[in-house]
């Protein structure tokens, strides 16, 4: 969200001036939220300057709603309302057993509910009106599963059960089935490119989902699996992880996945460095990012397949074990990316342009999570 100079200038003047308890809070230019063991960090986009910390018990998770003022926090019982520019975390939630995955796209929020197999699709901009209605799906059973809707009122679900998850059904706006494939095991993740070609991950490679038609690319070995994945409108292709041990307890990979979705060509690229599931990312002209456990910002020319240049921001870290526990995220808006350093409890703002950190900030607690509200 954009303020204009004079409100701009009236946050750093409140900063530095004195204020009285009366005063009324300053809306929080491109908000942030990161998680940490306890409650959230709602922080100006522009500044890092902490705006609030506000209590949350439980594990949390963040995500866009899909507005320029909203974020959804997935705790225990739903999808919680929080509005990072007042800020305030609303008494609105989307009541949800195991909430999972949430997707934006073509204008509308879709929630996917692990526990129930309830699939919530809503209009954010409805949010700031109280807790939009919209249109609630079940699938067949419940699993940890994703949907997408897409401007043409098409529903794209995943099919599985608690036991096994093998594909995608792809629904009508009425809501009857157009098409379906069952050659995805452990499908998991989605993103969508260019042309609204829809990508879900597989344990032996992608579904790809385009024109009304679903195609499996395969992966180059037996077991490939991509189960996380990052799109951009402005390139065709889509970044995703890749991992070949289906018996690690733990596998660290050091290759990345990209999936054509014009050509339906895959291919990977070896990076030199391992990674996580909360290091990917797509930059302002479409360049695939992932940060690596050397504490760089991998640049990938995802036409080329190649590694084009790194942005040095952290020191070397050590994925954890378990997938709950901090590790560094990167978070891209417009050309800045934002990385959070839960060993030094800090969060760095970096001009991917220049590759120069323009601004660091030191937190209370660390930092798990990081998101922040999308323009």
């Amino acid at each position: 969200m954009r303020f204009p100079a004079l409100v701009a200038a009236g946050l750093l003047l409140t900063a530095c001036g004195t204020t009285s308890e009366a005063a009324a809070p300053q809306p929080v230019a491109d908000p942030l939220v990161a998680t940490y063991s306890g409650g959230l960090y709602v922080l100006d986009g522009k500044t890092l300057r902490l705006a609030k910390d506000i209590p949350l018990t439980g594990y949390n998770r963040v995500n866009p709603a899909g507005d320029d003022r909203h974020m959804l926090v997935s705790t225990s019982t739903g999808f919680r309302v929080l509005d990072a520019v007042t800020p305030a975390l609303k008494n609105d939630e989307f009541k949800a057993a195991k909430p999972g995955h949430v997707v934006r796209h073509g204008g509308t929020t879709v929630l996917f509910a692990d526990g129930s197999g309830e699939v919530t699709l809503f209009d954010p901009a409805q949010l700031g009106e109280g807790l939009p209605k919209g249109e609630v799906y079940t699938a067949a059973a419940p699993h940890h599963g994703v949907a997408i809707e897409l401007e043409n009122g098409e529903l794209v679900v995943t099919l599985g059960t608690e036991e096994e998850r093998r594909g995608i059904v792809v629904l009508d706006k009425d809501r009857k089935e157009l098409a379906r494939s069952e050659q995805c095991p452990g499908v998991h993740g989605e993103a969508t490119a260019r042309g609204e070609a829809v990508v879900i991950g597989c344990e032996n490679g992608v579904l790809l989902y385009k024109n009304g038609k679903i195609t499996k690319i395969a992966s180059p070995d037996t077991y490939g699996r991509i189960g996380n994945q990052s799109g951009t409108d402005t390139s065709p292709v889509v970044l995703g992880d890749y991992k070949t041990d289906p018996d690690a307890e733990l596998e660290r990979p050091t290759r990345i996945s990209l999936i054509d979705t014009g050509t339906g060509k895959l291919r990977l690229v070896e990076l030199g460095a391992s990674y996580t599931f909360r290091s990917l990312a797509r930059g302002p002209q479409g360049e695939a990012l992932v940060l690596g456990t050397d504490g760089k910002i991998h640049v990938i020319d995802p036409a080329a397949a190649k590694v084009v240049r790194t942005i040095p921001v952290l020191g070397t870290w050590t994925e954890p074990l378990d997938w709950q526990q901090p590790r560094p995220n990167i978070f891209v808006r417009d050309r800045t990316a934002y990385v959070s350093d839960p060993a030094k409890k800090q969060l760095h703002a970096i001009d991917l342009a220049s590759g120069k950190i323009l601004k660091t900030a030191s937190l209370p607690d660390t930092p798990n999570e990081l998101s922040g509200i999308t323009h």
